[in-house]
């Protein structure tokens, strides 16, 4: 695959947010034991069926949708609680811990490794007016020579326009770009109509997309430079 330019997502892409020991906790302060693997599994289902049947509603703000995206995971987990009381409760956890998005491990290693290799590194991200800060406090926001997020142009995937302007900002053509993301219905359809080629991500194999038929499938960003590199 010869690319010169990778457009990522931010979120489960390059960052995540710890919020599988937040659930943990308030379990166990109800008397519930269970793993974190079972926990990560759980939510990634859970987010898997909104990206499916709600488009865009993970990309609203967290208060809009919360009680109800945890009741769908409560349900997935064969749990059942006040889910007002609990949304409220899991607030105040988050906010003790001091909850932040987190690069993840591999996520600087891999963007260092395109940069050596000499192909762009840019930004298109559903996201509010945090995006910046996150990847600043994450240390990756040198990485980037171009970002474009869609609450600074008031424009989201899967839209068409999004892609164009990141296209138009940087002087590519879709033949030169690789979309990178979690999300089938945003990044793989959405980059797909201005004729861009992808891959998806998706940390447990087909879990969770079972339906989908995608040409790249990887388990994270650390199978790209695999992708790309290879002769």
């Amino acid at each position: 695959m010869k690319k010169t330019f990778i457009w990522f997502d931010l979120g489960y892409t390059l960052v995540y947010l710890p919020r599988e020991q937040v659930y943990r906790q308030f379990l166990e302060e109800n008397g519930i034991n269970m793993s974190l693997e079972k926990l990560e599994r759980a939510y990634h289902a859970t987010d898997k069926q909104f990206m499916r049947e709600y488009p865009g509603a993970l990309g609203k703000e967290v208060t809009t949708f919360m009680p109800w995206y945890i009741g769908v995971l409560n349900y997935k987990l064969g749990l059942q609680f006040d889910l007002n009381k609990q949304s409220q409760r899991m607030q105040e956890i988050q906010h003790v811990r001091k909850q932040k998005w987190l690069p993840f491990p591999y996520s600087k290693k891999v963007l260092e490794q395109l940069k050596k290799h000499a192909i762009g590194i840019g930004l298109i991200s559903n996201w509010d007016a945090s995006a910046r800060k996150v990847l600043e406090e994450g240390e990756l926001l040198p990485y980037f020579d171009h970002i474009v997020i869609s609450s600074e142009i008031g424009v989201e995937k899967p839209t068409e326009e999004i892609f164009l302007r990141a296209m138009r900002l940087a002087g590519l053509s879709p033949e030169e770009c690789l979309y990178v993301g979690d999300n089938y219905y945003d990044d793989v359809v959405g980059s797909a109509r201005v004729g861009m080629d992808s891959v998806l991500i998706n940390r447990f194999g087909t879990y969770g997309i079972e339906e989908l038929t995608c040409e790249h499938i990887v388990t994270s960003i650390e199978e790209v430079p695999l992708l790309l590199l290879v002769k």
